[in-house]
């Protein structure tokens, strides 16, 4: 049974259609990339996945689940945490107070404060960012706020971690370091679902990629398959 799937999800806003009709799965320890140009409705699937916004037609299960109609706190708790295209930190805090505050809210059974404090200080020396626990998230790199959304989003303890362009705007050691992540998160067990333009990376990291265009699945496969597909050349990739 995959961790995540969805059969038929739709969204349109007034006239514009933003996904239509799609099906897709995510097998439970994969890391599975998606991609497309800009308005192919990548993100508009994260926010239906993660109930930002509600889903228009279809239906999203997760673990046999339908999470359809939930609210975005009850799928967070239930297992599936996110980051954002835009980075959301919250600037004025330190980095160790934005990761904290994903372990205090997040998880569904209570944690004590003490617990929350050593996952935060865990899950920071995870990201590679000890160092700068204490430094408010707005003076921090991009690279850097990227990596205090990612610890945040672990704290949660999901099962499944949404990535929305985790790579964007970081040089090629920033991006060779971003997918050695990526690949640790895996290996602790939890299940990857990455929007991503770098195609060193998704090609790098990802078990099978899926092609949305203009909201509809056009092509999915392995990264192989997929460099080599006419369609996805044609419309993205280019020659």
């Amino acid at each position: 049974m995959p961790i995540l799937e969805g059969k038929g999800v739709s969204k349109n806003f007034g006239g514009l259609v933003a996904v239509s009709d799609v099906d897709f799965h995510i097998e439970q320890g994969e890391i599975v990339g998606m991609i497309g140009p800009n308005g192919a409705g990548k993100t508009t699937l994260f926010n239906l996945i993660s109930a930002a916004l509600s889903t228009g037609k279809g239906e999203i299960k997760f673990k046999g689940q339908v999470i359809t109609g939930l609210k975005p706190d009850r799928i967070c708790r239930m297992g599936i945490a996110r980051t954002f295209q835009s980075v959301k930190v919250f600037p004025n805090m330190p980095a160790i107070i934005n990761v904290y505050i994903g372990s205090l809210f997040g998880i569904g059974n209570r944690i004590s404060l003490a617990d929350a404090s050593l996952d935060a200080e865990a899950l920071l020396d995870f990201v590679g960012l000890s160092a700068a626990k204490d430094t408010p998230a707005k003076d921090l790199t991009l690279v850097n706020q990227k990596r205090v959304e990612v610890a945040r989003a672990l704290a949660t303890r999901p099962e499944l971690l949404l990535l929305d362009e985790l790579m964007a705007g970081l040089n090629y050691t920033e991006v060779t370091k971003a997918m050695e992540l990526v690949t640790r998160i895996r290996n602790k067990g939890i299940t990857v679902f990455m929007i991503e333009h770098v195609m060193k990376a998704i090609m790098g990291v990802c078990d099978r990629i899926i092609v949305l265009h203009h909201g509809q699945k056009i092509a999915e496969g392995t990264p192989q398959e997929i460099a080599s597909n006419k369609t996805v050349i044609e419309v993205y990739l280019g020659e």
